[in-house]
């Protein structure tokens, strides 16, 4: 008994902390050991491909222009970017943290974390003050064991739900815990790579003798060999052995010759654990311009719209009171993600005007220009402005 207090206190004295775990806490709590191939947390994000996926996603999502819409008669939505939770969040969410950083840490621990995003909003009243993303080790959930409702402790006192936002990923577990292993695995091709660099390439070949030549005879024969056949003068010669001496090409076996292929599948690994598109990871092997278009489409569709919905429900159930709800909804804007460019948006809107689907003003107000006097008519600018030349010049149709 006496030698486990005393481990005890030996291992609360060390530096780690729940916060910053070091290897053997990590060991303790998931019963892996220190270097297997197994990763998750902190330590996959130094993994290139997990930190591209996860920065990816979530700089895509907090890019995106975010407001406060209210539901109008005729059942259109008016942005209200007076509304406070809409200043909050486009603005600062509180001194030290902008919307667009409070927006992206929150997906990527949703990403990175079993427990996903937690953030606490600090109310004075009725009044939304600021937002607040606290360590990992200060804020944390428990759901009822039937029910699944969460419990939310902040420095281990109970607050309410209706004061945290939280984002969190399906399955209860995030996709850098899922792909643990896929992880591991391309962490350990790249240490291999590393070393294999650091420690020297292998030799090009070996001489085989068929008896000994003894310390001085090999010192002489080594020595002979470099001075005839080492350095780019003496490339390409012929090389002279004797006493039944044979030269020996060394060549990679099927494993090392298929190490690049290898990376390349546990990129795709990746790839697939966060539903990303290799081509956004940077893998372009079978990239091509018209395919990274679809995959570009694929990303906004079945990548970022279901973080971008669970982001909006999140946050609306959290700056947004019961009665607010009824009117009110936070909203992510998708058109900066799925806009052409300026030719094609012109021939489009041109055609739709034509055909009197939208009005001029209609397609000012999609390209944030303001409208203009009798832009809200539906008319055929093609045939209207033929109508006015002939006027204007007294000629008439026979």
């Amino acid at each position: 008994m006496l030698n486990w207090f005393r481990k005890s206190s030996a291992l609360e004295t060390r530096d780690a902390t729940l916060a910053s775990p070091d290897d053997l806490m990590v060991a303790l709590w998931t019963g892996t050991a220190p270097g297997a191939l197994t990763l998750s947390g902190q330590a996959a994000l130094k993994v290139p491909a997990v930190s591209a996926a996860v920065r990816v996603i979530s700089e895509a999502a907090a890019s995106l222009d975010v407001s406060v819409v209210e539901a109008v008669d005729g059942g259109n939505d008016e942005a209200r970017p007076d509304h406070p939770v809409s200043r909050l969040l486009r603005g600062d969410a509180n001194p030290w943290t902008s919307g667009f950083e409070l927006i992206r840490d929150l997906v990527a621990d949703a990403l990175t974390r079993n427990d996903g995003g937690l953030a606490w909003t600090n109310r004075v009243g009725a009044e939304i003050r600021e937002v607040i993303r606290y360590q990992n080790s200060a804020i944390s959930v428990a759901y009822d064991p039937m029910t699944r409702e969460p419990t939310y402790r902040l420095n281990g006192k109970i607050v309410s739900a209706r004061n945290v936002v939280h984002v969190r990923s399906p399955f209860d577990s995030c996709p850098v815990t899922l792909a643990a292993k896929a992880i591991g695995v391309l962490a350990v091709m790249e240490t291999h790579a590393g070393k294999l660099f650091q420690n020297g390439a292998r030799p090009a070949g070996v001489i085989e003798m068929q008896k000994g030549l003894g310390d001085e005879g090999l010192k002489k024969m080594k020595a002979a060999w470099k001075a005839s056949h080492e350095g780019a003068e003496n490339a390409g010669k012929t090389a002279i052995l004797w006493d039944g001496a044979t030269f020996k090409t060394l060549t990679m076996n099927s494993t090392d010759a298929q190490f690049l292929e290898l990376r390349t599948f546990q990129v795709l690994e990746v790839a697939r654990a966060f539903r990303v598109p290799p081509s956004m990871l940077f893998e372009l092997e079978r990239a091509t311009w018209s395919n990274s278009e679809q995959m570009g489409r694929e990303f906004l569709t079945y990548t970022l719209e279901p973080w971008l919905k669970t982001l909006e429900g999140a946050l609306g159930r959290a700056l947004l009171t019961r009665e607010e709800r009824k009117r009110f909804r936070i909203v992510f804007d998708r058109d900066d993600l799925t806009r052409a460019d300026l030719g094609e948006r012109a021939t489009a809107y041109s055609s739709l005007i034509s055909s009197r689907v939208i009005n001029p003003n209609q397609a000012r107000k999609w390209e944030g220009l303001p409208p203009y006097g009798g832009g809200e008519e539906y008319v055929n600018p093609n045939i209207s402005a033929a109508k006015g030349d002939s006027e204007s010049t007294g000629e008439t149709e026979e």
